[in-house]
């Protein structure tokens, strides 16, 4: 009789055991979905900050030529090719031989591939390296925050995270369900609204990534505007 019971009490124990780790690995698939989203989330993000802006600091290379130098035949004289600079307001820089180009806009591996054809008569090698050394841009936070201003960001940063930087939400009158994004479009000012408080809650949702110089608005509870 108490074989068959300790028999009887393992099964149900096991069954149990069974029933948990299944409740477990549904919990699991779960987050591996949400983490999911946010990893391709992320990736968009990478991808946006690998075109190059106004401001950025890159350096061009050419790795396949001897002390970097290329023989000019207008001047008679070696030049070197090898450069680090801010690309300009106008998405521009200037580079020997071939003067002035648009970077801004491009990947670097498009302004490489432009580089390579650009050089193609002047030199042998059409091996271009382009790598950037400092990337950064200004977005703007104002409103029911803790101190507001200029926020710089060297890698992708959503509303949420500008407001944090700003020292985070006013939390007596901030009005977190719809924070504004104001950006500029070819020149048409345009806005976003964005619900944040879902996010404060702990329920899930794509984060709204930045562009260089949007304005980040917390409003005001009960504000007319």
């Amino acid at each position: 009789m108490t074989q068959n019971y300790s028999a009887s009490r393992l099964a149900k124990l096991a069954g149990l055991f069974f029933a948990a780790a299944l409740a477990f690995t549904g919990c699991t698939t779960v987050s591996d979905q949400s983490f999911s989203k946010v990893l391709q989330a992320e990736e968009q993000a990478k991808l946006h900050l690998l075109v190059l802006r106004e401001g950025d600091i890159i350096k061009i290379s050419f790795p396949a030529m001897t002390a970097l130098t290329s023989a000019n035949s207008l001047y008679g004289a070696a030049v070197n090719l090898e450069t680090t600079q801010q690309i300009r307001r106008d998405g521009k820089i200037v580079l020997a031989l071939v003067g002035e180009v648009t970077a801004a806009g491009l990947t670097p591996e498009e302004l490489q591939a432009k580089l390579s054809e650009l050089y193609a008569p002047q030199i042998s090698s059409k091996e271009v390296l382009v790598t950037v050394q400092s990337s950064a841009f200004p977005v703007y936070v104002i409103g029911a925050v803790a101190h507001g201003g200029k926020v710089m960001a060297d890698h992708p940063l959503n509303a949420l995270e500008a407001i944090m930087e700003s020292g985070g939400f006013d939390l007596t009158t901030a009005n977190t369900k719809r924070v504004k994004v104001i950006r500029n479009e070819n020149g048409v000012m345009k806005n976003y609204t964005v619900n944040l408080k879902i996010i404060m809650d702990g329920q899930d949702s794509q984060p709204f990534y930045l562009k260089p110089s949007d304005i980040v608005y917390v409003p005001e509870r009960f504000s007319l505007f």
